[in-house]
C-alpha cells in the first residue's frame, strides 16, 4: 500500500479488513526507491555544493566572507520550515506535497546553475530551502505510511538510513566529480536529473492519496516555531564567523529559545497544533529524537575536518576526497540493511543505537592515529569502516523508531521533526566544532616561542582536528547513552505497539508474532 492509503487495520496484522487493498509489493519497492532518489538528492546537496563553492567564488566574483550565506541561506529556509512542511503533507497529502517539492527544488536549482550573480545564488539556494522543507518530511512520511510488516519496514528503513547516512559522503563524490570535469554549476544542474525521475516515478507507482480531513493550520505555532528555528540556526551559523560573544549571536540565540518555549506552550492550547506534543513526549520517539539531533553533530566532525585533514594535510584532490570517503557509505549501507534492518525487530532500537554509538565512537577515536604524514589505506579507511558501520545501525534504528506509533495523521510532522533534528545538531555541530578547532589552534600556536614555523603550524592544526575528532566521538558516546537509557525495553515496546491499533504507524516487530 502507497503512503496515502493507508487502511484502518492494526498495525503490524498481517490479514486485511474489508476496504484494505495492499498495493502488489514490488510497486512499494519500487516506490521506495523513488523515495530514496528524492531523499539522496536532499542530503547530498549540501555537500555537493560546499566542494563546488570555491570554484563559484572565483566565477561570479564573491568575497571570502560571503561564502558562508550560500550555505546559510539553505539552512535557514530549510531548518525553520521542516515542520510546517511536514504538516503541510498530513494535510494536502504526502504525494501532493512530494511532487511539488521534487519541481520546486529542481526549479531553484536550475535558477541557482544560471546564476550570474551571488545574490541570485543566494536566492537560488534559500528556494532550494524552501521546497526542500516540503520535499524531505513528505518523502520519510510516505515511507512511514507505506511499510507496515516488520520484516519489511525493517528493510525498506534499512536502505533509507543507509541513504540519510551516507549521501553526504556521496556528495563530496559527485561534487568533486562534477566540479573536476564539467563545472561548478553542474553540482546544482545534476538536481534536475534526480527531480525528473522522482517525478515520474511518484505519478506512475504511487497512489492517488485520498480526499483528507484539513482542519485549520496552526498559525500562531507556525510563527513562532519558524522564527524560532530561524533565531536558533542563524546563531549557530554566526557563531561560526564571529564568535559566541557576538552580540548578534547572543541575541539571535535567545530570541530563537524564547520563541520555541513559546511554541512548545501555545501547542498544549490549540485545537490543531502544528506539532502534537504527543509526538515528542514519547520515550521510545524522544530518544529516537535525540540520538537523530546528536549524531548530526558527530556527522559534522567527521566531514569538515576529515575533509580538511585529507586535502590540506595530506595533499588530495577534490576528487580524490570524494573517492576517500568512499568505504564510509559502503560500510553504513551493509550496516543499515543488513544489520539494522534484520535485527531490529528482534532485539529493538535500544540494544542497536546502543551499540551503534559505541562502535561509531570507536572509529572517531582511531582518527586520533592521523598524522601529518599518515598512510590513508592504513589509518583513515579503516576508521571511516568502522564509523560506517555504527553510523548505519543508528541511522536505520533511530528513523525508524521515531515515526513509530504515531497517528498516521501526524505521519508528516513527526518526520519533519526527524529532519528538524538532523538540521539543529548539524548547525550545533559545525559552529562548535570549529569554535573548538579555532580554539585549539590558537593555543598551540601561542605555545612556540617566536614565529610558528610551517611545521609547527601544521602540528597546530592537526591538533585542531584531533580535538574535533574527540569531541565528536563524546557525542557519539552520547548517542548510545540515548538510545541505551531513554528507549524503552524491546518487550516494553511490543506490548504499547499491539496496544497501539490502526490508528499508528509501524508495525509490531516480528519478535512478537
Amino acid at each position: 500500500m502507497t503512503a496515502e492509503h493507508t487502511a484502518p487495520t492494526p498495525t503490524g496484522a498481517a490479514p486485511t479488513t474489508p476496504g484494505t487493498t495492499p498495493a502488489p509489493s514490488n510497486r512499494r519497492w519500487i516506490a521506495l526507491a523513488v523515495i530514496a532518489l528524492a531523499q539522496l538528492m536532499v542530503v547530498l546537496d549540501a555537500t555537493i555544493v560546499n566542494i563546488a563553492l570555491p570554484s563559484a567564488q572565483a566565477d561570479l566574483d564573491f568575497g571570502t566572507d560571503q561564502r558562508q550565506w550560500i550555505v546559510t541561506a539553505y539552512s535557514l529556509a530549510f531548518g525553520s520550515l521542516l515542520l510546517l512542511g511536514g504538516r503541510l503533507g498530513d494535510l494536502f497529502g504526502r504525494k501532493n506535497t512530494f511532487i511539488v517539492g521534487l519541481v520546486g527544488f529542481a526549479v531553484a536549482s536550475v535558477l541557482g546553475g544560471l546564476a550570474d550573480s551571488f545574490g541570485l545564488l543566494v536566492a537560488a539556494r534559500a528556494l532550494q530551502g524552501v521546497f526542500g522543507a516540503l520535499l524531505a518530511p513528505s518523502a520519510l512520511g510516505m515511507l512511514t505510511t507505506t511499510f507496515r510488516d516488520p520484516k519489511e519496514r525493517g528493510r525498506a528503513f534499512g536502505i533509507f538510513g543507509s541513504i540519510a547516512g551516507s549521501g553526504a559522503a556521496i556528495g563530496l563524490l559527485l561534487g568533486g566529480v562534477l566540479t573536476e570535469y564539467a563545472s561548478w554549476r553542474w553540482c546544482l544542474y545534476v538536481n534536475v536529473v534526480f527531480a525528473v525521475l522522482g517525478v515520474i516515478g511518484a505519478l506512475v507507482f504511487m497512489e492517488r492519496p485520498p480526499k483528507v480531513e484539513r482542519p485549520r493550520i496552526d498559525v500562531l505555532g507556525v510563527i513562532t516555531i519558524t522564527a524560532g528555528l530561524v533565531g536558533v540556526v542563524y546563531g549557530f551559523s554566526n557563531a561560526e564567523t564571529n564568535g559566541w560573544d557576538s552580540p548578534v549571536t547572543i541575541a539571535m540565540l535567545a530570541a530563537g529559545v524564547v520563541l520555541i518555549a513559546a511554541f512548545v506552550v501555545i501547542e498544549t492550547r490549540v485545537a490543531h497544533p502544528l506539532l502534537p506534543l504527543r509526538v515528542v513526549l514519547d520515550r521510545d520517539r524522544g530518544g529516537s529524537f535525540i540520538a537523530i539531533g546528536l549524531v548530526a553533530i558527530g556527522m559534522f566532525g567527521i566531514f569538515l575536518f576529515l575533509t580538511y585533514y585529507l586535502e590540506q594535510t595530506l595533499g588530495f584532490s577534490s576528487l580524490q576526497t570524494g573517492l576517500a570517503f568512499l568505504p564510509m557509505p559502503l560500510s553504513i549501507m551493509i550496516s543499515a540493511t543488513q544489520i539494522g534492518g534484520r535485527l531490529l525487530p528482534r532485539v529493538g532500537p535500544k540494544v542497536l543505537i546502543f551499540a551503534g554509538g559505541m562502535v561509531a565512537a570507536t572509529g572517531l577515536l582511531l582518527l586520533l592515529r592521523t598524522d601529518l604524514d599518515s598512510s590513508y589505506a592504513g589509518t583513515v579507511m579503516p576508521a571511516l569502516i568502522v564509523i560506517g558501520l555504527g553510523m548505519g545501525t543508528i541511522f536505520s534504528s533511530a528513523m525508524n523508531t521515531a515515526t513509530t506509533g504515531v497517528a498516521r495523521a501526524d505521519a508528516g510532522v513527526a518526520s519533519a521533526t526527524v529532519n528538524t533534528m538532523q538540521q539543529i545538531g548539524g548547525s550545533i555541530g559545525t559552529a562548535l566544532l570549529s569554535t573548538i578547532f579555532a580554539d585549539v589552534v590558537s593555543s598551540s600556536l601561542s605555545a612556540s616561542s617566536g614565529a610558528p614555523t610551517k611545521l609547527q603550524q601544521a602540528q597546530a592544526v592537526l591538533d585542531g582536528y584531533h580535538a574535533a575528532f574527540a569531541i565528536s566521538a563524546g557525542v557519539l558516546v552520547l548517542v548510545a547513552l540515548a538510545g541505551g537509557l531513554l528507549i524503552n525495553r524491546q518487550s516494553v515496546r511490543l506490548e504499547r505497539l499491539a496496544r497501539a491499533g490502526s490508528a499508528t504507524t509501524g508495525s509490531i516487530p516480528a519478535a512478537a508474532h
